[in-house]
């Protein structure tokens, strides 16, 4: 049903529908979906929660994923999947946009546009995507301290602390630092760029009766496991962050290619999602017929001038 009917709502805040959905004993399964559209096929496909990546985001916007997308234009992102699909949502972050009190606006501004969850990452700026080289690492007790202030700002948002120390302080450094941010008020942990199952696996039998979330990107370090995988090493949350995107862009590259080079759109009919499959997903006759339904022609029956 239309977004705009308040009885079809949900009743719950999003940060506690998404805590609901991890209580139970099998994996949170999240693609990535920062937008309506996207929010609306995911959910189409059966999946409870989505995910919207800080990469995805830039990327959308034609920037590079260095941090410079600002709190506003995420929020911006989250409102739209929030009304479309209504389903619970983790936000990537970033670093927070700043120190404590910036983190603290983030959570409030991030809870407030529908957001479900949100995870911190513990880079320096620029901050990198978590599987290419020489990321700077942000002291441990700083990291710590953002983790705590979000926790005093938020209402329901669960808080997911990321950890990148696993390139360049090894797996110790990886866990003593995830040990850190839970002390400081997070609710899971998400270590980062891991590179083998082995590593996964070592990670989750150090981190033990604690929820952790895996990031199965692509063109990465991590090796490709399933959703099953994570779960039986122990993970219970996993994320495919940035795949719609690369499939969308590569799809929108070969239809420009295919306009330049045949002079039209005649050969890609059969790629295109048709306008009856589009309205569908949007629901555009459920709003036509809620409009109709409350908008109705009143003819006049006089002349304004007679009396």
């Amino acid at each position: 049903m239309p977004y705009v009917i308040a009885d079809d709502l949900p009743d719950a805040p999003a940060g506690l529908r998404f805590r609901a959905l991890l209580d139970r004993p099998q994996i949170l399964q999240m693609p990535g979906a920062h937008l309506g559209i996207a929010a609306l096929l995911a959910k189409k496909q059966g999946f409870e929660a989505l995910y919207m990546s800080g990469a995805a985001m830039s990327a959308t916007m034609g920037l590079p994923d260095l941090g410079m997308i600002t709190v506003d234009e995420v929020a911006f992102h989250i409102r739209q999947v929030s009304r479309s699909a209504g389903l619970p949502t983790l936000v990537d972050g970033d670093t927070g946009y700043g120190e404590a009190l910036n983190v603290m606006h983030m959570v409030r501004v991030f809870e407030e546009a529908g957001a479900g969850a949100v995870h911190l990452e513990d880079q320096l700026l620029p901050k990198k995507c978590g599987h290419l080289n020489d990321k700077k690492l942000a002291d441990a007790r700083d990291m710590a301290a953002k983790v705590a202030a979000a926790r005093k700002a938020r209402r329901h948002l669960y808080i997911i602390a990321r950890t990148d120390a696993a390139a360049s302080e090894g797996m110790d450094g990886a866990v003593a630092r995830a040990k850190l941010y839970l002390e400081a008020g997070a609710d899971a942990v998400f270590p980062e760029a891991l590179t083998t199952r082995e590593m996964f696996a070592e990670f989750a039998r150090r981190m033990p009766d604690v929820k952790k979330l895996a990031n199965m990107t692509e063109f990465g370090r991590t090796p490709f496991l399933t959703a099953k995988e994570f779960e039986e090493l122990g993970y219970s949350m996993v994320i495919w962050p940035v795949s719609h995107l690369r499939v969308a862009a590569r799809a929108m590259e070969t239809l420009y290619t295919a306009i330049r080079t045949d002079g039209g759109t005649q050969n890609q009919l059969d790629r295109m999602q048709t306008r009856a499959q589009l309205y569908e997903t949007i629901g555009y006759h459920d709003y036509e017929a809620l409009d109709s339904s409350l908008v109705k022609t009143v003819i006049p029956t006089g002349m304004p001038q007679q009396k």
